[in-house]
């Protein structure tokens, strides 16, 4: 599943999800990204992260496409929505299944947090934590015997494809991905530490992608060669690292900026209903007002 970027024009992108109305940050990262990609002579494009078909919907994605253009953005092709591309997704989890990489874990995120909870109790230190808080997945089913596993699987248990990291890494040498650097954050070449992640979620039963996956599967097939985004998904740098290596496709240009933050000093945030660009939009804000904001 190869790709190789070559000596091939800059591409940009920006990857919003449908899930509700864009704010602030978004606004940044997208006014960034594009200004970046025309100064560069290069290309624009935008997806639509659409996997959660629970969570997204229609009427998001045109309000996001409206704000966009409110802002004077332009793309250079028709958005990619994640929902229709499903079958990709599916062809690197196949790859991974076959080498050997990737193996259905039956654990819920509950049962995980009451093992670490256990874990802690007994033994009096912390369960290891990923970057983002979550209880590391213990990785009991993995060496469950083909048997049993068929056995359960074909009894209905709730599962999710879980890559083996160790596993992984043990195939992989170093991994570093080139850092531009921005707001004072790292530059050059910065080592990628996968091991914080554990057996990360590949795909589920009922969403058969996973960010971490279908991220690197579209900047491989859009070629994109420089990912501009916010400074909370710097750690997962790493875990895209691994799955590129592993599926033989090319690492772009990383970029994360800092972050818009409220006056709490808190992360702008969908779920936790920020001023969206559309609120500041019938308040009479103007473009150039919202450029000014996110000092643009």
């Amino acid at each position: 599943m190869g790709v190789c970027l070559g000596a091939m024009q800059p591409v940009f992108r920006f990857a919003p999800s449908p899930n509700g109305e864009l704010h602030l940050g978004h606004a940044y990262s997208a006014l960034l990204n594009h200004r970046l990609a025309r100064q560069a002579g290069g290309r624009f494009l935008l997806r639509i992260e659409d996997i959660d078909r629970e969570r997204c919907r229609p009427e998001f994605e045109r309000g996001i496409a409206d704000d966009l253009r409110f802002l004077g953005l332009d793309w250079d092709e028709s958005p990619r929505r994640q929902s229709e591309h499903f079958a990709d997704y599916a062809g690197a989890l196949d790859a991974l299944v076959h080498e050997g990489l990737a193996y259905p874990a039956f654990m819920t995120r509950g049962e995980v947090k009451g093992f670490a909870a256990r874990f802690e109790e007994k033994e009096g230190r912390p369960w290891p934590r990923d970057p983002d808080g979550a209880p590391l997945y213990p990785g009991l089913d993995r060496a469950l015997d083909a048997s049993e596993r068929e056995r359960r699987l074909a009894a209905g248990e709730p599962f999710a494809w879980r890559l083996d990291m160790n596993r992984a890494l043990g195939m992989l040498e170093a991994l570093t991905f080139r850092e531009d650097g921005a707001d004072g954050g790292p530059a050059g070449e910065v080592r990628a530490e996968p091991e914080l992640w554990g057996d990360v979620v590949l795909a589920r039963r009922d969403v058969p992608t996973s960010y971490h996956l279908s991220v690197v599967v579209d900047d491989a097939l859009q070629g994109v060669t420089h990912v501009v985004r916010g400074r909370d998904l710097l750690p997962s740098t790493s875990v895209h690292r691994v799955l590129q290596a592993l599926l033989g496709l090319s690492a772009p240009r990383y970029r994360h900026h800092d972050l818009v933050l409220d006056e709490a000093g808190r992360k702008l945030s969908k779920s936790a209903g920020d001023t969206s660009l559309r609120q500041l939009r019938a308040a009479g804000l103007a473009a150039s007002d919202i450029r000014r904001m996110v000092g643009l």
